[in-house]
C-alpha cells in the first residue's frame, strides 16, 4: 500500500488554499481513469483523507479543481498532475503551488 498526500498553497496570497476539490485516480489498462477518492483541502491547504492505494507499478492522477477556487474566469480551471508510483515506495507527497497565471508541482517529502 502506498500513501498519497497533497496540499495546495496560494502563492499570490501567501497562504494555504482552502476548499480546493481534489480527485485521486488510477490509470486503467485501456488508458482511462478509475476514480479512487474525492477530497477537498482544509484550512491548512491539505487533503488529510486520501486513501492508501494498492499500486504495484501504477500511474496515478491528482486532479485539482482550481476553477472552483480561483476568482472570476481562471486561466487554469483545473490542474492535472499525472505521476508514476513504484511498489517499494510507501508514500508520495505531491504539493501544488498555485497562482492565477501559473502553477508548479513537485514530489515532496
Amino acid at each position: 500500500m502506498t500513501g498519497i498526500s497533497t496540499h495546495v498553497l496560494d502563492t499570490a496570497l501567501g497562504r494555504p488554499a482552502e476548499g480546493v476539490r481534489v480527485e485521486l485516480s488510477r490509470q486503467t489498462e485501456d488508458g482511462g481513469w478509475q476514480l479512487l477518492a474525492v477530497s477537498a483541502t482544509d484550512a491548512d491547504g491539505r487533503c488529510r483523507d486520501l486513501p492508501e492505494v494498492a499500486t504495484g507499478d501504477a500511474v496515478l492522477r491528482l486532479r485539482f479543481d482550481t476553477g472552483g477556487y480561483l476568482p472570476g474566469r481562471p486561466f487554469f480551471p483545473e490542474v492535472s498532475v499525472v505521476f508514476t508510483v513504484a511498489p517499494d515506495q510507501s508514500h508520495y507527497h505531491v504539493p501544488l503551488l498555485l497562482s492565477p497565471y501559473g502553477y508548479s508541482v513537485y514530489r515532496g517529502s
